[in-house]
């Protein structure tokens, strides 16, 4: 369990950066001379540079140890994140928010390895309970602190913070968790990793081209048949090399594929978009100052953990997929309703609203992580891992990267030289059209998907 909490401290301060930023955006804009909507830029890169990292994870790892990568981790990110809070010019906080998002793909699935090597198979389901909270707990606090922050103080001050955190985590890393190192090494896949950064990088960067101010097409297209070719060369690569990066058995599985790719895919991209419209709408499109955006954002992540209570008594009661098609047309709706939020209309009207997207928006992430696994053969669970944490982290960065460019393409449409409330409102209305597209992928889904591990009784057995 000390193991575990360890690497749930280090979670936190990793998922709360990742949350704490939304309500800074527009002051971080100011700083930085540039647009609100261009500074979904230091969010892509993060989350796109850690995908590209999440694969070469388990190799380095190995090589070095988990306990020694992990606490290398975490002080490389105590540092970058000094280096976010102090950058002068937009390039160089970028630039310090890549080197932030690589060392935090070091951090997640390195730090589940560790717990997953130190714990006896009965105490499994319990250990990894515990590292689910991280992510809930930060989101909630996130963005009100950081509106606190910001008007406080200073923006940079929300990078500040993580220097006594990282600190405290390194020391107990280093005097806790045991190092241990795999003896059996292979040789590092450099041609798959290369191919799939090629990819994700090409793709991440198309995506902020069409969501700059000015679009430059011919940049843009280029961009995206690079990112598709690199990708289909990937792809190929890992299915045939003896040693590859990645393994792709599990998108064998119907369960695995639609939860990852079909489906998950672009629930997580839709989903992953609200929280970065909202606090934006509120503050650019109606002028609320960051700490009022950040409680009512806190209303939205609220209800996103208080959700946890009532999941698994849903799941067992009606079935993954009956909750995947139902809760994944409520939470689409409940996005593109995010659009009637403002500071005319009455806060318990707001507020409920806001509790609908939150609640959907967590059963639906806890329904796609537990069908994911639910037909994937242990000694196959660890590559599987690797490959739905990249979709996770991809999906997470595309999402804002078409949030972003929604908010673009509204603003070009009415030819108006700043954003305002209607073109948010299009954007959450257009993310929610989208999201409701996996809803089809979902019907796909076997009645029993998942039964074993919810404890739902198959639709033969309940008469």
């Amino acid at each position: 369990m000390r193991i575990a909490l360890i690497v749930a401290f280090a979670q936190f301060m990793q998922n709360l950066d990742a949350t704490i930023i939304v309500t800074a955006l527009p002051d971080m804009a100011h700083s930085f001379g540039t647009s609100a909507s261009r500074m979904s830029a230091g969010i892509t890169a993060y989350v796109l540079t850690a995908a590209v990292c999440i694969p070469a994870s388990g190799w380095l790892a190995d090589r070095v140890g988990a306990r020694n990568l992990f606490c290398a981790a975490i002080g490389l990110f105590t540092v970058s994140s000094i280096a976010c809070g102090a950058a002068t010019t937009f390039p160089l906080f970028i630039a310090a928010r890549i080197v932030q998002g690589g060392s935090s793909a070091m951090m997640a699935p390195v730090g589940r390895l560790l717990v997953l090597r130190h714990t006896e198979q009965r105490d499994l389901m319990r250990m990894l309970s515990t590292l689910v909270w991280p992510g809930l707990l930060a989101p909630v606090l996130g963005p009100p602190l950081g509106g606190f922050i910001t008007s406080a103080s200073s923006w940079r001050w929300i990078f500040y913070v993580n220097l006594p955190l990282g600190i405290l985590a390194m020391a107990l890393v280093l005097v806790f968790i045991p190092g241990h190192r795999v003896e059996q090494r292979t040789s590092f896949d450099a041609s798959g990793f290369t191919l799939m950064a090629l990819a994700i990088i090409a793709l991440s960067y198309s995506f902020d081209v069409v969501g700059a101010h000015e679009i430059d097409v011919p940049l843009a297209i280029g961009l995206l048949v690079t990112a598709a070719v690199a990708g289909v060369l990937a792809f190929r690569h890992l299915q045939t090399t003896a040693a590859p990066l990645l393994r792709l058995q599990a998108l064998r599985a119907r369960t695995f594929f639609v939860a990852t790719v079909s489906g998950g895919s672009i629930s997580s991209a839709a989903i992953s978009a609200t929280p970065f419209l909202l606090p934006l709408m509120l503050q650019v499109g109606f002028g609320l100052s960051p700490v009022e955006s950040g409680l009512m954002l806190l209303i939205y992540m609220a209800a996103n953990l208080a959700m946890k209570a009532f999941t698994n008594p849903i799941l067992r009661r009606f079935g993954i997929r009956r909750v995947l098609v139902a809760n994944g047309a409520i939470s689409s709706a409940a996005i593109a309703c995010c659009a009637l939020v403002s500071p005319t209309l009455p806060l318990p009207a707001s507020g409920l609203l806001l509790v609908l997207a939150g609640a959907s928006r967590s059963m639906q992430f806890s329904s796609i992580t537990f069908v994911t696994f639910a037909d994937i053969p242990s000694q196959e669970r660890s590559s599987a891992n690797a490959v739905f944490a990249l979709m996770q982290q991809m999906c997470t960065g595309i999402g804002v990267a078409v949030a972003a460019l929604l908010l673009n393409f509204s603003r070009l449409f009415r030819h108006a030289p700043s954003l305002t409330p209607p073109d948010f409102q299009f954007a959450l209305v257009a993310t929610g059209v989208l999201g409701a597209l996996a809803v089809f992928a979902y019907a796909g889904l076997p009645q029993d998907a998942g039964a074993e591990i919810t404890g739902h009784k198959k639709p033969a057995e309940s008469g």
